[in-house]
């Protein structure tokens, strides 16, 4: 018997460069490529940008498609091969490295004009592949370009410094003087701002500047946590959210399910943008290759986007009665002052000092500090606290999720790092039914659609709302109070996970 080889396409197999810079699978392009207007195709005037060229995938894929669709307006083979690579496609690496990927598998050939490329008509070794090493404007320590570091990315020459092209410049149209169609592709996702402690996003510059082009449509994949959260993302959001030329968002809360062995925490998305639609954009969750749910919806009802469609009916009924956050009692970050590394205190337990509640490689700990080294919130010393860590589960990579860390009840006098929030009370007895609170599905499902990623910020505690903590609370009360329906119960009991009452 004849068995066929599985001949693989080697951009499928690539490993990434890192988890900044993510190599995208063709099936994954090829998805992006089919919400565009099929009449681009056969259009032999259309012009294609990827400007965070990478492998090439992206224009190999436009190429594969322009090749098919002008075959009767360009019989000869080599004049349509030769049309689309110096007329319709075009593509700015991110690196030098990159640079020569993508011209290999693009044009057969890392050299645009040498004898192995299939293009016979480029006069230069980039063709339509450029890359241009750029140099960082530094302003006070910082990019004025990007925001990265001084500190980070001020390299030697030999060294690659990610200032990359597309979005280093004022001017982006001069890159290949020309108007496009479409500009398509999966930018650079963040920059270490000051030594690696901290991320920075970068996606978001990329998006803004294809707009500044003002092409016909835009499709970019980007990290999902723009929806919710992000460092330094709030205007972005803003104006994405009231963006009505938004066609399409698919959202992937999984990233792995989409780039093998890459962790984006929060999970991908990609979007169609088109220059001439104005309406509600179709949101779509795909999860192990199904769809979740795809509804048409405006995307500004709230300050978030809320990435649940069928949690939505849910979210309306409950904010309808317009009760106060359970936030107006909850801690702020770092509220005594100290970071989840802070030292200065003691280790052990001293009745003549305060309990000193904090958190050390995921175990959680009792130390002791004197109440003469609080300097701040003082006012919060001797309140009944409910502790919630900050970090708890993975912002719904399963289902159903826990949502939150377990909460611990402490007496008062007490203390915290930034390793914890807390809710304060009066008694113990509101405290405790706080916790109870706190443990139902009802109140973890409310927080999940603000917590993309591991963190449970404060403002992600803000569409919960505060109850009454004279009594008891739990999932059968709560639902019968905000008058839910069997299947919103049911919905609410299939993707939050049950906590140990203890």
């Amino acid at each position: 018997m004849i068995q066929t080889q599985y001949n693989p396409d080697v951009l499928s197999c690539l490993a990434n460069l890192s988890n900044d810079e993510v190599f995208t699978p063709p099936s994954l392009v090829n998805q992006m490529l089919d919400m565009l207007p099929s009449n681009l195709w056969s259009n032999s005037e259309a012009k294609f940008l990827d400007p965070v060229t990478k492998s090439g995938v992206f224009l190999r894929e436009i190429a594969k498609r322009l090749m098919e669709g002008l075959e009767q307006k360009i019989p000869d083979k080599q004049k349509r091969i030769n049309h689309i690579f110096t007329q319709q496609i075009y593509g700015i690496a991110i690196t030098d490295l990159t640079a020569l990927l993508a011209r290999r598998s693009v044009y057969c050939s890392k050299i645009a004009n040498g004898k192995y490329s299939i293009c016979e008509e480029f006069e230069t070794e980039q063709g339509n592949i450029l890359h241009e090493r750029m140099a960082h404007t530094w302003q006070q320590g910082k990019c004025m370009f990007c925001g990265a570091s001084q500190e980070v990315y001020d390299r030697e020459d030999e060294l690659e410094t990610y200032a990359y092209n597309f979005i280093h410049t004022d001017n982006p149209e001069t890159i290949f003087n020309m108007k496009f169609d479409v500009i398509i592709g999966n930018p650079p996702y963040q920059l270490g701002s000051d030594g690696g402690n901290r991320d920075i996003p970068i996606y978001n510059k990329f998006i803004e500047q294809a707009k500044r082009l003002n092409p016909n449509y835009i499709s970019m994949i980007i990290p999902a946590r723009w929806m919710a959260g992000g460092l330094g993302l709030n205007e972005f959001r803003s104006k994405m959210l009231e963006d009505r030329r938004l066609v399409n968002i698919v959202d992937f809360p999984v990233s792995s399910e989409v780039f093998t062995g890459v962790e984006v925490k929060g999970g991908i998305a990609y979007f169609l943008w088109s220059k001439d639609y104005e309406g509600e954009c179709r949101f779509t969750t795909v999860r192990n290759n199904n769809i979740i749910s795809s509804e048409k919806r405006y995307l500004n009802e709230y300050d978030i986007l809320v990435r649940d469609n069928n949690a939505l009916p849910i979210l309306r009924k409950i904010l309808d009665k317009k009760e106060s956050s359970i936030t107006n009692i909850l801690s702020v970050d770092k509220e005594f002052g100290w970071t989840s590394n802070f030292t200065g205190f003691d280790a052990d337990i001293k009745k003549d000092q305060i309990p000193f509640y904090y958190i050390r490689k995921g175990k959680r700990l009792i130390g002791s500090i004197s109440r003469s080294k609080i300097q701040k919130s003082l006012h919060l010393v001797d309140s009944y606290k409910v502790l919630v860590p900050k970090a708890g589960s993975d912002g719904g990579q399963k289902i159903p999720d826990l949502v939150l860390g377990k909460p611990l009840v402490v007496d008062n006098p007490s203390v915290c790092t930034q390793s914890y929030l807390f809710f304060s009370l009066s008694t113990k007895k509101e405290a405790l039914n706080l916790k109870s609170y706190y443990q139902s599905k009802f109140f973890r499902f409310l927080v999940s659609l603000r917590k993309f990623t591991q963190d449970a910020t404060r403002s992600t505690y803000f569409w919960v709302p505060i109850q009454d903590f004279n009594e008891e609370w739990n999932d059968e009360k709560l639902y019968k109070k905000y008058g839910l329906t069997d299947e919103e119960i049911y919905y609410i009991d299939n993707i939050i996970r049950p906590m140990d009452v203890a």
